[in-house]
């Protein structure tokens, strides 16, 4: 499928900012089921070229302003050509050992509601044990649209039995750790099917062995699709901000964005940005 997409992030500072330095991963990753066509990202009309390629595969860039700015506004946009491989991710220039994404981190924590929760998933294989788990993930917790922050950690996500896709992806994540199973966290865009669903969007990525790295989305109960564009990954939302950076001189910050994704033969969608895609700034 092909997509088009668009995503524009302002933050306006008021009063202006001294000075600014954001890390944009804003870049699509490129692999076997996921070819770039065109893409640009601009920052206030300037062209910002990807500067280099990660040891995930993820493509990253800076941009800096040492003078006053009341406004950054950043636009991500171009083509991406998918293909559904089931979730299976082949081709992404990774040279990461898995075992890195079994570090926890304080948004990833294992408590004992998390621990028992790993403890129910049952399998043959090891990937039936992956889908198991997010089955058992989607379960536990219902989707509701602005039920948690940014900050909230999948035990608390767990405890409360409600979130949005950050927290469906971090509590399948502690819980496949918990299974000595690697798990990582993805960022990325959705053309939704359902309205209740936002256009950017949040899953993990487990290590299966034999297959490699395989999508699981709790959210919508299905590996990514080709209606999935994936753009970076991390340990945690945190760590897989595809916007995040330094600000100072400025006590106000106001953030808007919004996403439009369309396929070249469908409508167009567009929704404001909620907390699914965690664009960071800290003052």
């Amino acid at each position: 499928m092909r997509l088009t997409i668009r995503h524009a992030t302002t933050y306006a500072y008021d009063p202006p900012a001294d000075r600014c330095a954001l890390r944009l991963r804003l870049y699509p990753a490129v692999s076997s089921s996921q070819r770039v066509l065109k893409w640009a990202v601009t920052v206030n009309g300037q062209v910002i070229p990807a500067l280099l390629t990660t040891a995930t595969g993820d493509r990253e860039s800076v941009w800096t302003k040492s003078s006053a700015a009341s406004e950054v506004a950043i636009v991500a946009e171009g083509e991406v050509d998918t293909d559904d491989t089931a979730g299976v991710v082949r081709g992404l220039k990774d040279t990461t050992r898995a075992q890195v994404y079994l570090r926890p981190t304080p948004l990833t924590e294992a408590d004992k509601k998390i621990e028992a929760l790993a403890a129910t998933v049952t399998g043959e294989k090891p990937l039936d044990r992956l889908h198991a788990l997010f089955n058992a993930v989607a379960d536990a917790i219902e989707y509701k649209p602005a039920s948690t922050t940014s900050s909230t950690t999948a035990a608390q996500a767990l405890k409360a039995g409600q979130g949005v896709c950050q927290d469906h992806a971090h509590v399948f994540i502690s819980a496949a750790r918990v299974l000595r199973v690697p798990a990582r966290y993805v960022v990325g865009y959705l053309l939704a099917q359902d309205t209740k669903l936002t256009e950017t969007h949040a899953w993990a990525e487990a290590w299966a062995p034999e297959i490699g790295w395989v999508g699981f989305d709790p959210a919508n109960r299905l590996c990514p699709t080709d209606r999935y564009v994936r753009l970076c990954c991390g340990l945690d939302a945190a760590d897989a901000a595809p916007i995040r950076g330094n600000v100072s001189g400025s006590h106000q910050e106001r953030l808007s964005a919004s996403v439009d994704i369309s396929p070249t033969t469908g409508q167009s969608q567009t929704q404001n940005q909620g907390s699914e895609i965690q664009s960071q700034t800290q003052q």
